[in-house]
């Protein structure tokens, strides 16, 4: 063989060699969004073992302001409809229905089945996160549930005992008003349908047709707003009052009584010690009553472009020691039973109430009407009944009129 045609031919077979050799893979990105009440905490950590674990995906997680909720679910919706929607996201149980709704979310029961990491997560949560079509589109991945937290120092000081009822609940608030001091700090702004709840749809009100117009559930609205109105055993910016300001109230001395759930008793433990306890919700003499299941879940967008790689991602969050590392970074619960064997991020009794408080625990209504109830008609009619401008029949009318026209 000539020598000029042996290089030929070696060049092509080279050139052969190298076209036909694969391309090297880079790895799948997958868009995550999330939100920490923290700014400062980050899932940095969590990302960078996910990736060492699967170094064929990595994540891209943005960090999206909270805003009471009106600013993520803004952001989200926004997104989904202009097409360009994250892969996964942290979302709530009272907006699935609207994702749904609008073919946003990608069914997984498939992956959730074959899951290895599905059994160390309770049915009774995996219930609640399923949808009304009975298909899966949640992995559960923290949860909460709401409860009264008291000053048992402001307590002892009136010989008060916690109030297991409403009509003890509004004695004690009417003593420890005095001066500066109200007895229940009370949130009027976004986000306090949850406190409203366990005295209105815990005392007659309900998301059925006609349940927010029948006669227990005016007076129980009534009761409610009278507690500003009428007896005053809330601060007079109570209409505007949000979580920040319920919470920095009742850490002052402000407020002797306040509703929210776990995630800020640390908080509270730091400024008040021993000064700070928690106890179910009022309920009715019978021991019915209804709090608020808080939760936060992930679930994988029909967008994805890779919906395997996306779950593996939001299932990793919610698998063993992953969730309980998140969940300290947001301050909720762990929703994995071998997690929440160990936990000791929050102090033994509010763990407790949290717990005793179960029984009690519900979601509003799985329906595409939730969303805009929570983000915008509860707050402008809590309002506008609280500052005198509506009466409180006509805000929940209005409520009825919204779910059931």
């Amino acid at each position: 063989m000539r020598r000029r045609t042996f290089i030929k031919l070696a060049g092509a077979t080279a050139l052969t060699g190298a076209l036909a050799a694969p391309a090297i893979a880079r790895p799948t990105p997958v868009r995550w969004w999330y939100h920490f009440d923290n700014p400062q905490n980050t899932p940095d950590a969590l990302i960078a073992k996910f990736e060492a674990e699967n170094p064929d995906i990595r994540i891209e997680a943005e960090s999206i302001p909270w805003g009471g909720g009106n600013d993520y679910y803004t952001r989200l919706f926004a997104a989904i409809v202009a097409g360009g929607a994250p892969d996964c996201a942290m979302v709530k149980l009272n907006n699935q229905a609207q994702l749904v709704e609008m073919e946003a979310l990608e069914p997984i029961d498939d992956l959730v089945g074959a899951w290895d990491g599905r059994a160390d997560i309770s049915e009774d949560i995996w219930n609640v996160n399923r949808g009304t079509d009975g298909r899966q589109y949640f992995v559960p991945l923290q949860y909460v549930v709401l409860y009264l937290y008291y000053r048992p120092d402001l307590f002892a000081a009136a010989g008060l005992a916690p109030p297991a009822d409403f009509e003890s609940f509004l004695a004690a608030a009417k003593a420890l008003t005095q001066g500066d001091v109200y007895g229940f700090g009370m949130r009027g702004a976004g986000g306090g349908h949850d406190n409203w709840g366990p005295f209105v749809l815990g005392n007659g009100a309900s998301f059925e047709k006609g349940g927010m117009v029948n006669e227990e559930a005016l007076a129980a609205n009534r009761w409610y707003v009278r507690l500003a109105t009428e007896h005053k055993v809330v601060p007079p910016s109570a209409a505007t009052d949000g979580f920040r300001q319920i919470v920095d109230n009742f850490k002052s001395g402000r407020a002797a009584m306040a509703i929210h759930h776990v995630g800020s008793s640390n908080e509270m433990v730091s400024a008040l010690g021993e000064n700070v306890s928690a106890v179910p919700v009022p309920r009715r003499p019978d021991g019915s009553g209804w709090t608020l299941f808080g939760d936060e879940s992930n679930a994988v967008f029909a967008s994805a472009a890779e919906r395997e790689a996306a779950f593996r991602w939001i299932a990793f969050l919610s698998t063993g020691e992953n969730n309980v590392e998140f969940n300290k970074l947001t301050g909720q619960l762990p929703v994995t039973t071998s997690g929440a064997e160990g936990w000791t991020l929050h102090e033994k009794r509010f763990v407790e109430a949290s717990a005793a408080s179960l029984p009690l625990a519900a979601v509003p209504p799985d329906s595409p009407k939730t969303a805009d109830f929570v983000r915008t008609v509860w707050p402008t009619t809590m309002q506008q009944a609280l500052l005198g401008q509506i009466s409180p029949d006509d805000m929940m009318r209005a409520i009825e009129a919204h779910f059931h026209g």
